[in-house]
């Protein structure tokens, strides 16, 4: 997978656990870029991608990202 395909798997995954399919992820968002990106929520989001991309994040990685992008790049690494 590259990263545009990633990003493109990562947007359902966001629209399915936000509830918000008028989402638009970029390698730039943020949780401040989304309303419903809370801590809560947070949480379900790297579960939901665990599982989507059968990977597992470390807290250190986790709390590494500033964006989707590095996300992106921590699941092109495993």
């Amino acid at each position: 997978m590259n990263k545009d395909e990633i990003l493109a798997k990562l947007t359902g995954i966001f629209h399915d656990e936000l509830d918000n399919d008028a989402i638009v992820l970029s390698f730039e968002t943020t949780a401040e870029d989304i309303e419903e990106w809370d801590s809560l929520s947070h949480i379900q989001l790297i579960v939901a991608v665990e599982k989507a991309f059968k990977v597992r994040f470390t807290s250190s990685e986790i709390q590494s990202w500033n964006n989707v992008g590095e996300m992106i790049d921590c699941i092109l690494s495993k």
